[in-house]
C-alpha cells in the first residue's frame, strides 16, 4: 500500500547555514569521493561514480526543497555501503546515528540475489522516512535519465525499458514528500519511455 503523504513542518531555508553543517557536508562529499574513486558509472561515458551522489544531492536540495544538512549528507554517502568496502558502524562513528540510519533504509543487500533486492525495494518503499524517500526519489531520478542520456552499452532495448518502469513501481510506493521532486522523476520517466520506444520502433522497422 502506498505511504501516506508526509507533511513537512521543519524543512524551510535556514537564514545561515552553520559552520558545522557546512563542513559535514563537506566531509561527506571527500569521504564519498574517496570511497568511490575508483569507480565508474555503468554508462558508455563512463563517468566519475561519485557524480551520482553528488547530482542526487543536489536534486534533493534545489529540486525537493530539502535543506537538512543531515539528508543531504546521506544523499551524498548513499551508495557507499552497497557499493564500496563501507560499514554503517563507519558511517556512524563518522557522520552521527541518523545519517548512518538514513543510508540503511536505502540500501540494498548484496547478498540477496538481484530480483529479490528490486521486490524489496518496491516492498520496503512506503514505509521509508521522510529523508530516506527524498533520496530514494532523487536516486530514481537520476538513473532514469542516465539510462536514456549514458546508458550502460551493454543493455539490451528490453533490460533499459524494465529497469525504467522498475523504478516506476518504487516511486509509485514512496510518501508524497516533494512534488517539485516528484515531479522532476515524472518528467524524466516519461522522456525515458518516448525515447524507449522510439528506439524499439527503429529496431522494428
Amino acid at each position: 500500500m502506498r505511504a501516506e503523504t508526509v507533511q513537512k513542518t521543519d524543512n524551510q531555508p535556514p537564514k545561515t547555514f552553520s559552520a558545522a553543517d557546512i563542513g559535514l557536508i563537506l566531509k561527506a562529499a571527500h569521504f564519498a569521493a574517496n570511497k568511490h574513486r575508483s569507480q565508474k558509472r555503468k554508462g558508455g561515458e563512463a563517468s566519475p561514480y561519485i557524480n551520482h551522489p553528488l547530482e542526487v544531492a543536489e536534486l534533493i536540495w534545489n529540486t525537493g526543497e530539502c535543506y537538512d544538512p543531515e539528508v543531504v549528507c546521506a544523499a551524498i554517502l548513499h551508495d557507499t555501503v552497497e557499493d564500496t568496502e563501507t560499514t554503517f558502524t563507519e558511517i556512524e562513528e563518522l557522520f552521527g546515528m541518523r545519517i548512518a540510519s538514513l543510508v540503511k533504509e536505502v540500501t540494498d543487500d548484496k547478498s540477496l540475489p538481484k530480483a529479490e533486492r528490486k521486490a524489496l525495494q518496491i516492498e520496503h518503499a512506503p514505509h521509508l522516512s521522510e529523508g530516506a524517500c527524498l533520496i530514494k526519489l532523487g536516486d530514481k531520478a537520476s538513473n532514469v535519465k542516465d539510462i536514456v542520456n549514458d546508458p550502460p552499452p551493454d543493455w539490451s532495448e528490453e533490460r533499459k525499458h524494465d529497469y525504467v518502469e522498475w523504478t516506476k513501481l518504487v516511486v509509485n510506493e514512496l510518501a508524497q514528500v516533494s512534488l517539485p521532486l516528484k515531479e522532476h522523476y515524472e518528467r524524466n520517466y516519461q522522456s525515458a519511455k518516448a525515447t524507449l520506444a522510439k528506439q524499439a520502433k527503429k529496431i522494428g522497422d
